[in-house]
């Protein structure tokens, strides 16, 4: 397995990040977070490894900076989350060791937000997206123009979350599902609740990943406990 360091230079700022190859990768997930905090990084290190045994790639780059995240309104200028998610993700086309990979992204919060406009933005070269307790209710405006196959993970007990992907699902034109899981715990912390929302991610994946644009997707809907 190759795990590379890198960094990312941008206009005014340098991000840095984790590459994870495994032997034979079938594609790349990257990880579209924003917070760089400790509790972040834990449930991050976890999903990754679990995604990395099924023979894909990671790529995890904070898209704020340690400095940039103590400014709280940072954290939702989702038009600055976008800029940087586009840039990394041009940088993991253009890199010619990765080019003929597949990329999906897995979004937090308003790391999903993100994900979907930067996934309007690319169309068929994102083939993949997945949103785990995210936000996608802050991009309705361009919901509509992602092509990818696109699942939300909502955890049960957090009913406004619930709501507003409920309202972000409804406007969503690509292949959907929507997963509620019903637990007692925070499904962005707690490990055991990571592995079972990983497994749902990674299945969508593997589904959705490598699939070659003459096959027809199958048809999904939402799902509640």
């Amino acid at each position: 397995m190759e795990k590379i360091k890198l960094e990312i230079p941008l206009q005014f700022v340098t991000l840095k990040g984790k590459l994870v190859l495994p032997a034979n990768a079938t594609g790349i997930i990257l990880f579209c977070s924003v917070s760089t905090s400790n509790t972040t990084k834990s449930g991050t290190k976890i999903l990754s490894k679990l995604i990395q045994k099924r023979k894909m790639g990671t790529l995890v780059i904070p898209l704020l900076t340690k400095e940039e995240e103590d400014v709280l309104e940072n954290k939702f200028d989702i038009d600055l989350l976008v800029s940087r998610l586009i840039s990394s993700t041009e940088w993991l086309m253009q890199n010619k060791n990765l080019v003929d990979l597949p990329i999906g992204y897995l979004g937090t919060k308003m790391g999903a937000a993100a994900a979907m406009r930067a996934a309007a933005y690319f169309g068929k070269d994102i083939k993949a997206v997945v949103s785990r307790s995210g936000r996608p209710d802050k991009v309705l405006d361009t919901l509509y123009q992602i092509t990818a196959p696109t699942l939300l993970i909502v955890d049960g007990t957090d009913v406004p979350i619930i709501n507003r992907n409920k309202i972000a699902f409804d406007q969503l034109q690509s292949e959907k599902e929507m997963k509620i899981i019903s637990i007692s715990s925070n499904i962005c912390t707690d490990s055991l609740k990571l592995q079972e929302c990983a497994e749902v991610a990674i299945s969508w994946f593997q589904k959705y990943l490598t699939m070659k644009e003459t096959e027809p997707p199958l048809k999904t809907s939402a799902k509640t406990p």
